[in-house]
């Protein structure tokens, strides 16, 4: 497995975090939460498999489970987790396997959709792997965008363009974790497991199945903060990044 492009800002040396970005994304953007909490952690975050300057997702096995293993890796003693969209399944998913080694966890969006299974949700993943295994890539692509990804696709250079379609492949290939708990994420005990501190954060314009999913995930978390950005959408880190890190920073206050 190839190592994962790392990037990192300064802070606290003797408390490293790590943060998971989202699908489509890249950890640039973690950039300005890193400064901004740069008194409390050292903020150090991969572009994930097929994002960014990381090698890509070889097709085994499945995406997420591939991503996290390839991250793991970067867990070398109890740390600050921060995950976003996809990026908070996988820590979850690391919590979950391994809560000894979460000091706290900051769960940003986690589109863990089988915590909450929403019909119109399920019927706009279907389609859109439906539109990709016909070929209609662009327009699969723009779909997903125009719910989950905050971009506008006209303003995208072209190279930009079929970088995004390339990776719809990884957000049809996720589904079978996110949408069927093929990681077995919530297995019974699992959220129950996890002792360190959580926050949930979301965006008050999110969509609705993000609000369902924090439900169903608070009710299970021994120890869980929630918080909702008012104005902010599904890309909250990137739109509302001085919000964003104050809340983080209450997490991490808390451990």
């Amino acid at each position: 497995m190839s190592a994962l492009h790392l990037r990192q800002w300064p802070g606290q040396a003797d408390r490293p975090a790590l943060a998971l970005h989202c699908m489509m994304g890249n950890a640039s953007y973690w950039g300005p939460i890193a400064k901004a909490l740069s008194d409390k952690v050292a903020i150090r975050a991969p572009d994930l498999p097929g994002h960014g300057q990381s090698p890509d997702w070889p097709g085994t096995p499945d995406f997420h489970t591939y991503t996290t293993r390839a991250v793991a890796p970067l867990i070398d003693r109890p740390m600050d987790l921060i995950g976003h969209s996809l990026g908070a399944t996988v820590a979850l998913r690391i919590a979950v396997a391994a809560p000894e080694a979460v000091r706290s966890l900051t769960l940003i969006e986690p589109v863990l959709f089988a915590a909450a299974p929403d019909p119109a949700n399920d019927a706009l993943m279907d389609d859109l792997a439906a539109l990709l295994h016909a070929g209609q890539a662009e327009a699969a692509t723009r779909r997903f965008l125009s719910v989950w990804g905050g971009l506008d696709w006209d303003a995208q250079t072209p190279t930009g363009r079929e970088r995004l379609m390339r990776q719809m492949r990884l957000v049809v290939d996720s589904n079978s974790t996110l949408m069927r708990d093929g990681a077995n994420i919530l297995r019974e005990g699992g959220l129950e497991g996890i002792d360190a501190p959580v926050l949930l954060v979301m965006g008050e314009d999110s969509p609705p199945v993000i609000a369902d999913i924090a439900d169903a995930l608070a009710a299970r978390l021994p120890d869980v903060g929630r918080a909702r950005v008012p104005g902010a959408g599904h890309m909250l880190p990137i739109t509302h990044p001085a919000q964003v890190a104050g809340l983080i920073g209450l997490n991490l206050d808390r451990a």
